[in-house]
């Protein structure tokens, strides 16, 4: 295992954090279902949004396999590793929940659900009920519930690096790099990803841990690959030679995505016509564009700034409080009656202005600093 630091993979999981918010932002916008929208919902931000669904969430779990990886090399033993990762994403699990989540519910159900009493009454009488309120689930994680799957892949790994023999664990991950050392690399995970859809066509995640089996099945592949790319670095040469032939095949497949979507937006086709192929085109691009983009950071953001250790250490802050802050800002731009293109503006600089505060505050207060995510100083 190379102890060398892939600053690109860095540049990956910081950016894919940063889509992440801006996808958040975007679901005030789109008609789809959450906890508060703009008064008209924009039809056509469907299909920007359908650009990143299939695959911004995998990649979060790509590069933080990668990242776990990492650091398991770095601390060298299972325990010590279950037991940072743990403090790591359990401590500030618990406070977003408790502190970071509670208007969340709270400004969509006065909103969707006709909930009368103010924040302070709900957060002390209802949120904590470990019950169901107006078809939310009390209390609740929210967006962190990849706080959650993540914590729960990394114990799956700490147990079996702990209980499997180093040289079964070297053969088996040889293995794997031979079976992705080539094209294996764009066809054996994307098939699994089909296989799964097939076994589980009418699956929709649900992010409550215990019933969304199908949907570990799809995240633990993406994990578990970086991993592989962590452990078997010959595996960028693999992403090197294909990333241009899966970046040219994910462009086709959202083609065809995009094209059914137009098709149910304009009524040209009903809902139900084309299923299968979008499907199967979603998850084509889904996995083609991971692949290249690992190969575009490896290729062009293998390289260190001076930011970077900053923006890599502030991700995780901006992840917690981000959803908070859209969704209040939101609330209120919906009943000051705001339009689109001002919302928007209004909702990107607030969200980046409020993460940079919650995260420089929590830096610089050193029993904060585990609550937000960061370690001890």
């Amino acid at each position: 295992m190379t102890g060398a630091r892939h600053h690109g993979m860095d540049w990956l999981r910081i950016g894919a954090f940063g889509l992440l918010i801006l996808y958040h932002i975007g679901m005030y916008f789109v008609p789809w279902g959450w906890h508060v929208k703009i008064a008209e919902p924009l039809g056509w931000v469907q299909l920007p949004m359908l650009a990143t669904n299939s695959w911004r969430l995998a990649l979060l779990f790509l590069v933080s396999g990668y990242a776990s990886a990492a650091l398991f090399a770095k601390l060298g033993g299972s325990g010590a590793f279950a037991r940072s990762r743990s403090a790591r994403l359990l401590i500030p699990l618990v406070f977003g929940i408790i502190v970071i989540i509670p208007p969340q519910p709270w400004i969509e159900l006065v909103g969707q659900h006709g909930y009368t009493h103010g924040f302070l009454h709900f957060w002390l009488h209802d949120y904590f009920r470990f019950g169901s309120l107006g078809g939310i689930v009390l209390p609740t994680w929210q967006h962190l519930w990849f706080v959650v799957y993540l914590w729960v892949y990394t114990m799956l790994a700490a147990i079996l690096v702990a209980l499997v023999p180093g040289a079964i664990r070297t053969r088996i991950a040889d293995g794997a790099a031979r079976w992705l050392g080539g094209a294996g690399l764009l066809v054996w995970p994307l098939a699994a990803w089909l296989l799964i859809y097939a076994a589980f066509p009418d699956h929709d995640e649900t992010h409550a841990l215990f019933d969304d089996g199908p949907s570990h099945l799809h995240y633990l592949i993406p994990f578990l690959v970086g991993w592989l790319l962590r452990v078997r670095p010959q595996l960028f040469g693999a992403v090197a030679r294909w990333w241009r032939v899966a970046l040219a095949t994910a462009v086709v497949a959202f083609g065809v995505v995009a094209w059914i979507m137009c098709l149910w937006l304009t009524g040209a086709q009903p809902a139900d016509w084309g299923t299968l192929p979008f499907h199967i085109a979603h998850l084509v691009q889904g996995w083609t564009t991971i692949v290249a983009l690992v190969g575009i950071a490896d290729r062009y953001w293998n390289r260190d700034h001076p930011s970077r250790t900053t923006l890599a250490e502030a991700v995780f802050p901006f992840y917690i409080i981000h959803q908070t802050i859209i969704v209040v800002v939101g609330w209120y731009l919906l009943q000051a009656g705001v339009a689109a293109l001002p919302s928007f503006l209004v909702l990107v600089a607030t969200t980046t202005a409020g993460c940079w505060l919650f995260y420089v505050i929590g830096r610089n207060i050193g029993w904060l600093r585990p609550l937000i995510g960061l370690q001890r100083k």
